[in-house]
């Protein structure tokens, strides 16, 4: 702290053994020792709420992180679930619309009167094939939800 060396601490011890004589040294050692003590301690109190100041300091700098962290994270799982969303969402409007334009070709399959194309039937040789019957679903039941 003050980097006094052997030398210079036993020049001083002299210079009060002068000054102060041998019946009053014994008191200013122990006033002095005393007074040492006490700035160690006030030099260790103030160190150590600096360190807890700063402990604290950076403890808020990481809880900032991470709450900032978590906000970005809350931000894009909140915009892929988005996407997930509307990506499911146009993938059932398509299927449904494509259930509807099956249910409208089949209906007019059915509306349209069964003669047999050119190449079918009697005139090829060939027996005519009978489709299965489809019995269209109503249109909030063409996904087999209801």
């Amino acid at each position: 702290m003050f980097d006094l060396g052997f030398g210079e601490l036993l020049m001083i011890a002299l210079v009060a053994l002068v000054v102060l004589g041998p019946e009053r040294l014994p008191k200013a050692a122990r006033f002095a020792g005393l007074w040492v003590r006490r700035a160690r301690a006030q030099w260790y109190s103030v160190r150590s709420e600096l360190e807890r100041e700063l402990a604290a300091e950076e403890l808020k700098r990481n809880l900032d992180s991470v709450r900032s962290s978590a906000t970005d994270f809350e931000r894009q799982a909140r915009s892929a679930v988005d996407d997930l969303d509307a990506g499911v969402r146009k993938a059932d409007a398509d299927a449904r619309q494509g259930f509807r334009a099956l249910r409208d070709d089949l209906a007019g399959e059915r509306a349209a009167p069964d003669a047999p194309t050119p190449g079918e039937g009697a005139a090829s040789g060939t027996p005519a094939v009978q489709e299965p019957s489809v019995t269209p679903a109503a249109d909030g039941d063409a996904d087999g939800r209801g």
